[in-house]
């Protein structure tokens, strides 16, 4: 019975999404291990006693565990992950450590673990160790994108920034010119757009928990949601910074870059305009500009809130709007990698949404698309950023409308997937005697 089980489909693509995780975390493990830095799977294992790198994230990767949780165990959860967090503080605080919070939450998540597999059976098992694998995966995409920049640091020792830069005067410089608007609003504009950049992960939490308000009431999950595609971008992104290194402009252009950078530009005196070649850079650096994820991530979140009230809505515009503020006003992208990363994502979105629904001609092509416009949008940037740079006002608009026609596309097909609200028929009323 247990083996028939196994055979369904659903039960082996979650096993087979789970070997191939631990096989993707042993991998990444052994890399940095390669470096002599620990990797993802060590720095996880140290946060469930020592202080962890960001106790908001640990929180908000409880926060979407719990959508499997009753409300009832919510608040013990809750209470439990607090109460395990004073107990830490007090501790480090008569011994002098460094104080952070956040073993709680992680704490909490893996004694839910703990529990479905010892206390419970059949579908609540599954739900609530469901819940504790979105948990996790979040917290471990954050590590395991932290080994990843480490290795594009250690093996990629040119970058492609002068070609970028170069193609960036198609489209006016946008970095340099945000650059000088952020460093007029002074600090309040920089710590707010600073927690914006940061907070990234806590905030596409609150648009899922939206997402997954019914899990627990449902007893499943719905066919797509935001944190699908967060993981994707999160897999995804890092292969291509393997093929396209990029530091960015605080470090190529600017103070930041120290020996290594072409000049101390950014952002007051825009790059020249000069045959780009690929220049050797640091080994601390990650290249992790082409695409611009923080980008990608901030647009999934908007594409998500659009289905919900209005104050989320407004919240998926906010952070996309301050996220794009702080990319290109701290330096750390091109307005190219803002263009590619808004066609990665769209592109991303429409593949996974094809495949809850069910792949179909329309989204065949869509994701085809979109492919094809990213793929040439790197080509462009590698091979056409002199002629770029040269008529701006022929590849700027060109580049705009590239992107815009990727948005239209996923618009225009995914307005026809939505189901259509099917009129009810009213029944034919009854004739009528006829008076005499």
């Amino acid at each position: 019975m247990a083996f028939a089980a196994w055979r369904r489909p659903r039960v082996m693509l979650w096993a087979a999404a789970s070997v191939v995780t631990l096989g993707f975390l042993i991998v990444l493990e052994i890399a940095a291990r390669h470096y002599g830095l620990p990797g993802p799977m060590t720095n996880q294992a140290k946060e469930v006693v020592l202080a962890p790198k960001s106790g908001p994230l640990l929180y908000a990767s409880m926060a979407l565990m719990m959508v499997v949780l009753t409300w009832r165990q919510r608040f013990i959860a809750v209470g439990v992950a607090v109460g395990i967090d004073i107990a830490f503080w007090l501790v480090r605080w008569a011994v002098d450590a460094k104080m952070m919070f956040g073993n709680g939450a992680l704490w909490v998540i893996l004694g839910v673990a703990v529990i479905a597999v010892t206390r419970r059976t059949g579908r609540e098992r599954v739900l609530l160790l469901k819940g504790v694998g979105l948990g996790l995966l979040l917290v471990a995409g954050r590590k395991t994108g932290d080994t990843w920049l480490l290795i594009t640091s250690k093996t990629r020792p040119a970058v492609l920034d002068q070609y970028v830069a170069t193609a960036d005067h198609a489209l006016g410089n946008p970095s340099w010119l945000v650059g000088r608007m952020v460093e007029a609003t002074g600090p309040i504009g920089n710590h707010l757009l600073d927690w914006v950049y940061i907070q990234l992960a806590v905030a596409a939490v609150g648009v899922a928990l939206y997402q997954l308000r019914n899990v627990a009431t449902e007893r499943r999950f719905p066919a797509h949601h935001l944190v699908r595609t967060f993981l994707v971008i999160g897999l995804l992104g890092p292969g291509i910074y393997m093929i396209y290194p990029v530091v960015g402009p605080i470090f190529a252009y600017g103070a930041d870059g120290g020996h290594w950078a072409v000049a101390d530009l950014w952002p007051n005196t825009p790059p020249p305009i000069s045959a780009p070649v690929s220049m050797p850079f640091d080994e601390i650096t990650p290249r992790n500009c082409m695409p611009s994820l923080h980008t990608a991530w901030a647009t999934a979140i908007f594409i998500h809130s659009r289905k919900g009230p209005r104050i989320l809505r407004f919240f998926g515009v906010f952070w996309l709007i301050t996220t794009l503020g702080a990319t290109l006003g701290f330096g750390y992208h091109y307005g190219a990698d803002i263009i590619a990363g808004v066609v990665f994502t769209f592109t991303i979105e429409a593949a996974l949404r094809s495949l809850a629904r069910g792949w179909d001609r329309s989204g065949i092509q869509l994701v085809a698309y979109g492919t094809t416009v990213f793929a040439a949008l790197l080509l462009s940037y590698r091979y056409l950023s002199m002629e770029m740079a040269e008529y701006p006002w022929v590849f700027g608009p060109l580049l705009i409308l590239a992107m815009a026609s990727v948005v239209y596309g996923y618009v225009r097909t995914t307005k026809r997937w939505e189901p259509k609200a099917v009129p009810v028929r009213q029944p034919a009323p009854e004739p009528q005697p006829e008076l005499v």
